[in-house]
């Protein structure tokens, strides 16, 4: 009984992880509708600002982290203002072809620029540290600070969404952008400080990302795969819906590297095809929470 609570218990803790590589995913699609190709090379990106800044200043992970926020919500606006907003319109094909030129683009310049050898951000004796529940169950430290993580930064989502001027901007230009125009809102601005906060996310993301697991320029892709796999399964534009997909995506990986190592990836996607076959929309679907 012990063995699969505790299954389910790292499955919950992993599902943490993926949740926060598709918050930010979830927050751009639920507002601007787009679907952005890059977001997980931008995740690996974010690792690499850390890292570069842990490197050039001698600081520690977390003081690397608060560094590189601001530097990655500059990099989403200025990405989303200068060049995404452009591609925004009925067509859907503009804005996936631009972002994953983009995708190509960070993958072959970080390679250039770190090369293709393995990175890890170093926290000290937390990542290996435990919290003894009994009965021979152990939760890791990381990977609960993890998970309550993902449901802070929600909180904080929701509450900029329903609480602040420009959470009522983000959900007017996400019900009707063209009435919201009209009614003196700028929805290029709108749009790029939504991708800014995207990117912050995306950095939290990265920091829990270097800690737990080595990372080099070319995982973007496998990182987008579990992301877009949370969005779907909880609800396109769901935030709770996303922590909801991305814990079942977990979960899911657990049992399968319990009953087989090599089904731990597999048993994940076939989670997602048959929650896609049952409810093609997500558990979730709605533009917020």
């Amino acid at each position: 009984m012990n063995g699969w609570l505790n299954i389910l218990i790292q499955g919950t803790l992993l599902g943490g992880l993926y949740a926060l590589f598709a918050i930010g995913l979830s927050l751009i699609f639920g507002i601007m509708r787009l679907v952005n190709l890059a977001h997980g090379d931008l995740i690996v990106l974010a690792a690499f600002v850390i890292l570069a800044v842990m490197t050039s200043f001698g600081v520690d992970v977390l003081t690397a982290l608060a560094i590189s926020l601001p530097v990655m919500f500059a990099v989403g606006f200025v990405l989303q203002y200068v060049i995404l907003n452009r591609t925004l319109g009925r067509d859907i094909l503009p804005p996936l072809l631009v972002t994953f030129g983009f995708s190509i683009i960070i993958q072959n310049g970080l390679q250039e620029a770190f090369s293709a050898d393995s990175q890890r951000l170093s926290a000290g004796a937390i990542e290996t540290a435990s919290i003894q529940l009994g009965g021979g169950l152990a939760v890791g430290v990381m990977p609960l600070l993890t998970l309550l993580t993902a449901i802070g930064v929600i909180f904080a989502l929701n509450a900029l969404f329903y609480w602040a001027p420009l959470g009522r901007a983000f959900r007017a230009t996400s019900d009707d952008p063209m009435t919201a125009q009209l009614m003196g809102i700028d929805n290029r601005r709108i749009f790029a400080i939504a991708m800014g906060i995207a990117m912050i996310v995306t950095a939290i993301a990265a920091f829990y990302l270097g800690i737990r697991a080595n990372f080099d320029p070319s995982i973007g892709p496998a990182r987008l795969i579990y992301a877009f796999e949370a969005v779907i399964i909880g609800g396109l534009g769901s935030l709770w819906g996303t922590l909801i997909g991305g814990i079942i995506l977990g979960v899911a990986q657990t049992i399968g590297a319990h009953i087989n190592p090599e089904w731990q990836i597999l048993a994940g996607h076939v989670a997602f095809l048959v929650i896609l076959l049952l409810r093609p929309r997500g558990l979730f679907p709605r533009a917020f929470d």
